[in-house]
């Protein structure tokens, strides 16, 4: 098979992508149903908070979540609606109505399969890990801050900075004393049922028993609380939403952001789970017996397939009327902890949810939105980690800014900008770190001190020679008044790039032209090509001034300053010891 052959058989199926050996068959199918009951309500919650209503939640969630799971580069993830996404469809809802989220999900998902197919999955590598801590952070207020109407049972509060959203809806919620007791009553329940339940019975999906028990008592004692009504009892068929010039032009720039989001979210989560422990018998056992490490055949992810499994994941979700689907870190993590080994698992779950719309939609029309709410304000609250804030804010002043502005950005402006801000801050603060650690260090003369030493000057360049150096590893060098001859130490520079080339050749040019002798030594090979054509070799006063090791150049320095001293006259330029390198030796010593 030729090369481009085996790139594309690469992001397609294999036989390798399920194990179906009983004991791993067994796991997948106690993992997957398991997921699916963890799943259902934030299906659910995640579409009536993006506006859409929550059949397109369970549409996105069956359709999403199997296409995901048998195209997907993680053998673990699960996808489907994510609260990160009903954060960036809830202004597309308000502004183009709820028709165009299928649209957007079919055309961001077309974006994300040609990121896949064009390999830029490990992009997300470059993502720093306080932006990655601030996005979530600001992710998790926005859900929170979303779901505040609904907890105080205020309706029509969509779209529109989720701050100031919540904040009107309790000014309108205020005086209605019944329906907030109500509402917030349930919120309670919910919140309480999800945070005790895991202590006292782990075993037990706490959220679907906060929304069961909720809706039990609602019904009891007949509450006045809105429901989620009438949900769909079969899949739609698919098909293509209509699209006219002006609404794709209006729609491009959305579905695109929608497409970031969605590539860097689940990459974020398939790394993420890379890294979980399996439980026994999934990985390999530790000094206790217990799984302490990944299992590397079933944690193994490819980025690149990963991408093209959520574009097509998009697209099909779209063209059942769903919503653009994503990785989702909290159902993956659930379905890593339970034992899933293959694409099954994720699988299984899509098929939980199917049989509630086919068998159920009448008791889970009856759930109080209010309970939804609950339920995504604690799982919004879940989302920060206490720790890992303390330790990015406490670790360097920097970190704490990217985090903060990230944070920030996220809930007052936009999560795509977010991360585009947070990547330039972070961007800014290491530059200036490189730039700090560039230094220029005037070294004594090596060797027994002799007459004439004082006029030269020897310089080691330490660092980088980039734009954010240059300019004062260049001033230091040239305010020296006391040499005759200057020797540039290049063999530590780690990096250098056409700025700092520039700077270099113009420091040479400049002293050249005040009288004073330089002699380069040691340039790396790496660095050679750019310091030619940049032309610093070029300004050196001979073509032998150009050293590989240090004792010739400073001998070779002595030399100019003996004439000089002697009387000779201007510098001349005496016949190279017979250790001087030529520019085509070696110059890395």
């Amino acid at each position: 098979m030729s090369r481009a052959g085996r790139s594309v058989r690469d992001l397609l199926p294999s036989r390798a992508d399920v194990d179906l050996r009983p004991r791993t068959l067994r796991a997948d199918l106690l993992a997957g149903i398991t997921v699916g009951v963890v799943a259902l309500p934030l299906a659910l919650a995640f579409g009536v908070s993006a506006g859409v209503g929550p059949g397109p939640g369970l549409v996105t969630a069956v359709v999403a979540g199997i296409v995901a799971a048998v195209f997907g580069g993680s053998r673990v993830q699960v996808s489907g609606p994510t609260g990160a996404m009903a954060v960036v469809l809830a202004p597309i809802v308000a502004q183009h109505g709820p028709a165009a989220v299928p649209l957007v999900a079919i055309l961001a998902g077309v974006v994300v399969l040609l990121a896949g197919v064009t390999r830029l999955g490990r992009v997300v590598t470059f993502i720093p890990w306080p932006v990655v801590e601030g996005f979530t952070a600001g992710i998790a207020a926005i859900i929170f801050l979303q779901q505040v109407p609904a907890a105080l049972g205020v309706t029509g509060a969509v779209g529109g900075n989720p701050l100031r959203v919540a904040v009107d809806s309790a000014v309108a919620a205020f005086g209605d004393g019944p329906t907030v007791l109500w509402t917030l009553g349930t919120v309670a329940l919910v919140a309480v049922v999800m945070l005790v339940l895991p202590r006292l019975a782990p075993a037990l999906p706490a959220s679907l028993v906060a929304v069961v028990l909720a809706t039990v008592v609602a019904q009891l004692v007949g509450a006045p609380v809105a429901r989620i009504g009438a949900l769909p009892d079969s899949l739609p068929l698919p098909s293509v939403p209509h699209l006219d010039a002006g609404m794709l032009r209006s729609l491009i720039g959305p579905a695109v952001a929608v497409a970031a989001l969605a590539a860097i979210e689940s990459l974020l989560s398939a790394r993420v789970a890379a890294a979980m422990p399996s439980p026994e018998p999934a990985g390999r056992r530790g000094a206790t017996g217990s799984a302490t490490v990944p299992d590397d055949a079933t944690h193994r992810y490819d980025p690149d397939r990963e991408l093209v499994g959520q574009g097509l994941a998009s697209i099909a979700s779209g063209a059942f009327g769903g919503m653009p689907a994503t990785g989702a870190i909290a159902r993956t993590a659930v379905n890593v902890r339970a034992g899933a080994r293959t694409r099954l698992a994720a699988v299984v779950h899509s098929v939980v949810i199917l049989g509630v719309i086919y068998l159920a939609t009448g008791p889970v029309s009856a759930i109080p939105l209010a309970a939804l709410a609950g339920v995504l304000m604690v799982t919004a609250v879940r989302m920060v980690s206490v720790a890992t804030l303390r330790a990015v804010l406490t670790s360097t002043r920097a970190d704490a800014v990217v985090l903060v502005v990230t944070a920030v950005v996220t809930v007052a402006v936009d999560l795509i900008e977010a991360v585009q801000i947070g990547l330039l801050v972070a961007a800014f603060f290491a530059l200036r770190s490189v730039a700090k650690a560039a230094a220029v260090h005037r070294e004594p003369l090596p060797g027994p001190a002799q007459p004439g030493d004082e006029h030269i000057a020897l310089y080691r360049l330490d660092g980088a020679m980039f734009f954010g150096a240059a300019d004062r590893i260049h001033a230091q060098i040239r305010d020296d008044q006391d040499a005759l001859v200057v020797v540039l130490r290049l063999s530590h520079l780690r990096l250098v790039d056409a700025t700092g080339a520039h700077a270099l050749g113009e420091l040479v040019a400049d002293l050249e032209r005040s009288g004073v002798t330089v002699l380069v030594k040691g340039i790396q090979p790496a660095h050679l090509p750019v310091l030619t054509r940049v032309g610093v070799l070029d300004e050196l006063r001979h073509e032998k001034h150009l050293f590989a090791d240090l004792p010739p150049a400073i001998e070779h320095a002595r030399s100019h300053v003996a004439r000089a001293q002697a009387g000779a006259g201007a510098m001349t330029r005496p016949p190279a010891p017979a250790a001087v390198a030529a520019p085509g030796n070696a110059l890395n010593g």
